[in-house]
């Protein structure tokens, strides 16, 4: 058996597997730094090419330098991102939310749209089989009204 070399297989094994799962870390740190560095808007190309090359020379130091200088900073950045692409989802929300609430006609939101354009909307969830006749006369009597 190819594990039974040493008395401890067991043994090398797990010692195996921590150092692969160290190799995993250690690349997810790296992108984790480089993600970081070339998303930063406040640092020129020099910048960025100088702790690409410090990282790259010396690995180590460079990635913990890094993160040791940067670290606070790149979870504002983080967070930052986080926030700026929930309020776009939020905005995308509503904007889908309020034409879709005046197209069906449900009453509870104000519509923006125009009656031609509402009745347009209805006409087509009727061809989709999104509603049924009778909820079409409805809609229409609404936007008629």
């Amino acid at each position: 058996m190819i594990l039974a070399d040493s008395g401890y297989p067991l043994l090398d094994l797990m010692w195996t597997m921590c150092i692969f799962f160290g190799w995993i870390l250690w690349f997810w740190l790296l992108i984790a730094v480089y993600s970081d560095v070339f998303r930063r808007k406040d640092i020129g190309a020099g910048a960025k090419t100088l702790w690409v090359v410090f990282t790259l020379v010396l690995p180590f130091l460079g990635a913990l330098t890094y993160l040791i200088t940067q670290g606070r900073s790149m979870a504002e950045r983080g967070e930052q991102r986080a926030q700026a692409q929930r309020a776009a989802m939020d905005d995308y929300v509503r904007s889908v939310a309020v034409s879709g609430n005046g197209a069906a006609g449900n009453g509870n939101a104000v519509s923006h749209e125009s009656p031609a354009d509402q009745l347009v909307a209805a006409k087509n969830l009727l061809d989709s089989g999104g509603i049924t006749p009778a909820e079409y006369e409805d809609l229409k009597r609404k936007v008629l009204a």
